[in-house]
């Protein structure tokens, strides 16, 4: 095999990741990263990261980093939390005897049509605190990442 065809594949894999950013760019990366890794369009956040990724030419491993630091065990702490500090800004308060019926709903069987029904009525009035709450929340994890993230890749690229 030619040497350029070995330098190809190698090339190619630069190109997709674009790991060649400078430390300014790469912490961007990884704050954007942070940012989707915690906004309430959970599920859809590696698309959008990365989607978003390519159209500015981010680092592909950075924003992926940063996606991925919301680890499952604060999943739960943390959009509670966010969803808290949504509904205090919005001045939304907890449905009637909410916590009662919610073991109730939770005494049903999964399968059963009843159980979807009463957990959507519970927190049908939740939605908008847990947008607003988790997209602030969101957005001040993505500012305080980029600071710390330039001061450690400064500090790796003058060893």
């Amino acid at each position: 095999m030619r040497e350029d065809q070995q330098r190809a594949p190698r090339r190619w894999i630069q190109i997709l990741l674009h790991v060649d950013d400078t430390p300014t760019r790469t912490a961007a990366a990884y704050a954007l990263g942070v940012f989707f890794g915690f906004n309430p369009l959970f599920g859809l956040h590696t698309i959008g990261a990365l989607a978003v990724a390519f159209v500015f030419n981010l680092n592909r491993v950075a924003v992926l980093l940063g996606v991925y630091s919301n680890l499952p065990w604060i999943i739960v702490p943390f959009y509670v939390s966010a969803t808290m500090l949504g509904a205090f800004l919005l001045r939304t308060g907890l449905p009637e005897g909410f916590r009662d019926r919610l073991i109730d709903a939770f005494a049903l069987s999964f399968w059963q049509r009843e159980f979807w029904t009463e957990l959507g009525t519970l927190l049908e009035p939740l939605f908008w605190p847990f947008m607003v709450g988790s997209t602030l929340a969101a957005l001040l994890l993505a500012l305080v990442a980029y600071p710390v993230a330039l001061a450690v890749l400064r500090k790796l690229k003058r060893t």
